[in-house]
């Protein structure tokens, strides 16, 4: 029986560990190329240079000061938004459900929206941003506990998307008092999503949370696949089905409203890559949540360099990951969503 069990893991958990670190020296790989790229271009042997400390002034200010704190966003960014869509589809039972399903988004948008029309500093803004996404999902949570009789995911799902709409509301009304001149001009890159002026200090606040945010996310995995069976098949294995979903949703969204007060509104990123993460080591949540970290974390990079160094003025971050994500995730449609089930 044990090595009967054995031989049936084994195979399973071989190639997911291989695809793992193949993923990771791809990821470095391309943290190291993203660190050349820019206007002030470098050659390796520059920045293998300055990152040993050895390197000239100009390029040690260069990657330490300005591409360093920026490549580190954009992982933190990108795995951000791929854990947390990846969890949010488990959840849910949903291929469909992005990281903004609960209004996570829209309330953080009309978080950083408010803070640049009071005129507030950065960091005062992107806490306004995190405020206004914990408080959306959280008056989703306290509309659903009062509905009864009804599903609990889809009563979430649709209080989620009128809190959404009406967050959403409430940021273009903003929008049409703000400043035309100085504020409607910031709120606009903002709600595109950028990592402009990116600084080592700005991931600081967000890093943290986005690592407490995994971890139960860990801890639950197995728990978060026997979810995605059902309520009353989870009942049935013993899970508390209303706690762990409430500690699950919690930490997804404190993930998700920390990357988004510090990067803006980044879309299809937690849409995307859980679909590429199924195909490549099938619908285990445990194989699909570290998989979707490293390859959110690869490609928000690579988003990020082109939107830095593919024309003189930047383009924001979410008019790539649309135009990116929108054509892939139509072909995902057309060849059936091979890799979900």
């Amino acid at each position: 029986m044990g090595r009967g069990t054995t031989a049936s893991v084994t195979p399973l958990r071989k190639p997911a560990l291989t695809l793992t670190a193949v993923l990771s020296l791809g990821l470095m790989a391309l943290a190291f190329g993203a660190v050349m790229v820019g206007p002030y271009g470098l050659t390796p042997t520059q920045t293998l240079m300055a990152l040993m400390g050895r390197g000239d002034a100009q390029a040690d200010i260069v990657i330490w000061s300005i591409r360093l704190p920026r490549v580190g966003a954009a992982l933190v960014v990108g795995a951000a938004l791929a854990a947390a869509g990846a969890t949010y589809q488990a959840l849910f039972r949903n291929p469909l459900v992005s990281p903004d399903i609960l209004g996570v988004s829209a309330g953080a948008g009309l978080g950083a929206v408010a803070g640049i029309f009071l005129s507030l500093p950065v960091a005062a803004i992107q806490a306004s941003a995190f405020v206004g996404g914990m408080c959306a999902v959280g008056f989703v949570t306290l509309v659903a506990s009062l509905v009864r009789n009804t599903d609990r995911t889809l009563t979430l799902v649709l209080i989620g998307v009128v809190i959404g709409a009406l967050a959403g509301a409430a940021t273009s009304l903003l929008k049409v008092m703000a400043d035309p001149y100085d504020q409607l001009p910031a709120i606009t890159f903002w709600l595109l999503g950028s990592l402009a002026a990116i600084t080592a200090e700005d991931i600081q606040p967000a890093l943290p949370m986005v690592v407490i945010g995994l971890v139960p996310l860990v801890l639950l995995r197995w728990r978060i696949n026997v979810l995605s069976l059902g309520d009353e098949e989870a009942r049935a294995l013993g899970v508390d089905v209303t706690r762990t979903r409430f500690l699950v949703i919690a930490a997804a969204t404190l993930i998700t409203a920390s990357v988004t007060a510090l990067a803006g509104v980044v879309g299809w990123v937690g849409l995307v890559i859980p679909h590429i993460a199924r195909m490549l080591v099938g619908p285990g949540f445990g194989r699909v949540l570290p998989t979707s970290v490293l390859i959110g974390a690869g490609y928000l990079l690579i988003v990020d360099t082109l939107a830095r160094s593919m024309a003189q003025v930047e383009v924001p971050l979410g008019i790539l990951t649309a135009v990116i994500g929108a054509p892939f995730f139509v072909w995902l449609l057309a060849r059936g969503q091979r890799g979900w089930s």
